[in-house]
């Protein structure tokens, strides 16, 4: 959802430097273009190039009106039991912020593993990889999804491990990511 509109930052925010991923803050005054506002986050173009923010910050971008806000995207404190397929569809809710399609469409995760204890709580490991082997968004986007998955019902634990193998190609996007990204 690109957005030609210029807005202005009223304070200070962190943010991440894409794609080498440095933590980094933006002044009060930065003048920005929102790129996409995707998965709880938003994703800003200035004249120093591109960052991601943050939906919690959305009130810091002047002119940024409500109705174009992320949506909220932690959808465990609505969902009262625990299942794979919740796993998976939390993990829909995590993007890579140049691209507008979930880390599952875009074939980045290859696997989810849930073991449970005795006192019925789960530790949850998904395997994932990158677009690209030097994308320094890389731990960004892992421990999004790390996260996300934590604060899911009667998880102990959560770990987000990157692979190398198979190497990602484009053909590993799911035929919904091909239509959003107007592939088919």
């Amino acid at each position: 959802m690109p957005h030609s509109k210029e807005h202005t930052l009223s304070r200070e925010i962190a943010a991440t430097l894409i794609p080498a991923g440095n933590a980094v803050s933006l002044p009060a005054g930065t003048r920005v273009f929102v790129t996409q506002a995707l998965g709880g986050n938003i994703t800003v173009r200035t004249d120093r190039g591109l960052y991601r923010i943050s939906g919690d910050d959305a009130g810091a971008i002047e002119g940024y009106t409500a109705n174009e806000a992320p949506e909220k995207s932690d959808s465990s404190t609505d969902v009262g039991s625990f299942s794979e397929q919740l796993v998976w569809d939390v993990l829909k809710t995590c993007f890579d912020p140049e691209i507008p399609v979930n880390i599952v469409d875009l074939g980045l995760v290859y696997d989810v593993s849930i073991e449970r204890s005795e006192e019925g709580k789960h530790a949850v490991e998904v395997k994932m990889t990158l677009t690209a082997q030097g994308c320094g968004m890389g731990p960004v986007i892992a421990e999004d999804a790390r996260a996300k998955v934590a604060r899911l019902p009667k998880v102990e634990s959560a770990r987000v491990h990157i692979v190398w193998d198979p190497v990602w190609t484009p053909q590993m996007i799911t035929p919904a990511g091909r239509l959003a990204l107007g592939l088919e």
